[in-house]
């Protein structure tokens, strides 16, 4: 029996705390990322890891020591980490002859792989190199991806998602303007991937908008995708399924358009339109024949007088 599986009562108020952190959640916390290198990872793999955790922190965890491992061939270890540390994302930096300069980036689904996806450095530009004004830590930033081979491509499509999961970061119910200052975008192009990252300008424009202006911070990659581990379509559809509680009820007889316009259907009995009491007017009150038609013909007897 694997010691990480087996049912851990807590004896301390703060374990019991830690323990209810990591139980499931209907809504859950932010994803968080682990960074580890691997048993040959250069300095440019070191400082590639470095700059990632940079941008990703408080959401992080940095694992300085070398690991030793496979993840295309065993990813126990991966496995192990992901639920030492709480982690469901992964990058993993090595460094050989075959594969110069090797990232590889996954997600988990219940601590076990689902995606992993392998990216070949081949132009790096560290947060150091570009001697501009840098975002604050935890900054939320806006993903912008260009190309179209990120909707064509399957496993560019599965590797938009993992980035989009990666580096997403917190979900916020609302947005200020003054917050939107980081932007990471994504070019595919040629079979090469470019990730640039900037930092918004706000400038003044003489109206209420502001002009904007986009300025390089770093890091900058430029990557080649290498080999893929892909979840297969009924495991991928079950790590997207939702609890029932947080699907929204159908609310009968209320339907939405295509431009957001909310329409509501009233069921009413049917209506005796005869019986409709309108305004009492000269012109709609009957004339006397018509009574009479009405009536059968038939005219009351007067009484006599006496």
């Amino acid at each position: 029996m694997d010691p990480l599986d087996r049912v851990v009562k807590p004896k301390t108020k703060r374990a019991k705390r830690f323990l209810e952190k990591r139980e499931p959640k209907l809504n859950e916390n932010t994803k968080n990322a682990m960074l580890i290198r691997g048993g040959n990872a250069n300095l440019t793999v070191t400082a590639v890891l470095k700059d990632i955790y940079a941008v990703k922190k408080p959401f992080a965890v940095l694992y300085k020591k070398k690991n030793i491992t496979r993840p295309f061939e065993d990813q126990t270890s991966l496995e192990f980490f992901s639920k030492k540390s709480d982690c469901s994302l992964f990058l993993f930096g090595c460094h050989n002859k075959k594969r110069p300069n090797n990232l590889i980036i996954g997600r988990m689904f219940d601590y076990h792989v689902l995606d992993m996806i392998e990216l070949g450095v081949e132009k790096f530009v560290s947060l150091k190199d570009v001697k501009n004004s840098k975002c604050p830590e935890g900054t939320k930033p806006m993903l912008i991806f260009a190309g179209d081979v990120f909707d064509v491509n399957e496993e560019y499509r599965r590797l938009k998602s993992l980035l989009i999961d990666f580096f997403r970061g917190p979900t916020v119910p609302s947005v200020r303007l003054a917050g939107l200052e980081y932007v990471l975008h994504f070019t595919a192009v040629d079979g090469k991937i470019y990730m640039r990252s900037y930092k918004v300008l706000l400038k003044k424009s003489g109206c209420k908008i502001p002009r904007i202006e986009l300025e390089e911070m770093g890091p900058s990659l430029d990557l080649v995708m290498r080999r893929t581990h892909l979840a297969s379509d009924d495991l991928y559809k079950l790590s997207l399924k939702q609890p029932k509680a947080l699907k929204p009820k159908k609310k009968k007889n209320i339907s939405h358009d295509v431009f957001g316009t909310t329409y509501g259907r009233i069921h009413m009995q049917k209506q005796d339109l005869s019986k409709l009491q309108t305004r009492k007017m000269k012109g709609l009150k009957k004339r006397p024949a018509e009574k009479l038609a009405e009536d059968g013909g038939a005219t009351p007897k007067k009484s006599k007088s006496a």
